[in-house]
């Protein structure tokens, strides 16, 4: 990659980020970007949904439990990325971030990936998950940027991952086709 072009992306991220930050200035802004990060935090959100939609789905408590354990996995793999990149979370000159946060790196956004991740795996189990769960997902996302804690390139690496983790087990979710065609392929194959 040209150097230049590296610097110019992360001139971008900076400017994106303070204009995101921005917004945070307006109290109502400020208040809402707050609770959504908050809620997000570990994806408890995600989980609290997955616990309430197997409590009210019996007929795929099991799709909805092995949702919430993608979202874990998603998560925890985002945790793992952390240390390893260990890139340091912005500091903005002029303002500071409206949230504290659990830990110092930013570097892949695990509320992103739990979010994501949320939207793929409870969008393949309901109707009303194929349409309210993205935007509040893409809400969590955003306010990451509005409260300062993470760069641009953070929330869209943490979306990826948390995307392309869901992605992975979605067949996972729905359990063994119906007749138990999975354990017989293991036995016969």
């Amino acid at each position: 990659m040209d150097v230049s072009k590296g610097w110019r992306m992360r001139d971008l991220d900076q400017r994106l980020l303070s204009a995101m930050r921005d917004c945070g200035t307006d109290p109502r802004v400020a208040a809402a970007a707050r609770a959504l990060s908050r809620s997000g935090e570990h994806g408890a959100l995600w989980l609290a949904a997955g616990l309430a939609g197997a409590a009210a789905d019996r007929d795929r408590r099991g799709a909805w439990l092995r949702g919430m354990a993608l979202i874990g996995a998603a998560h925890l793999t985002s945790m793992a990325v952390k240390r390893v990149v260990r890139r340091p979370r912005p500091q903005l000159p002029a303002r500071a971030p409206l949230v504290r946060t659990v830990g110092r790196h930013s570097f892949p956004s695990s509320h992103a990936t739990s979010a994501v991740a949320a939207a793929v795996a409870f969008g393949a189990l309901r109707p009303a998950g194929r349409h309210a769960v993205p935007p509040l997902a893409a809400a969590v996302c955003v306010s990451r940027l509005v409260v300062g804690v993470h760069y641009p390139s953070d929330v869209v690496a943490g979306a990826l991952l948390g995307g392309v983790t869901a992605s992975l087990g979605a067949a996972w979710i729905h359990g063994p086709p119906a007749g138990g065609g999975g354990e017989g392929r293991l036995r016969d194959g």
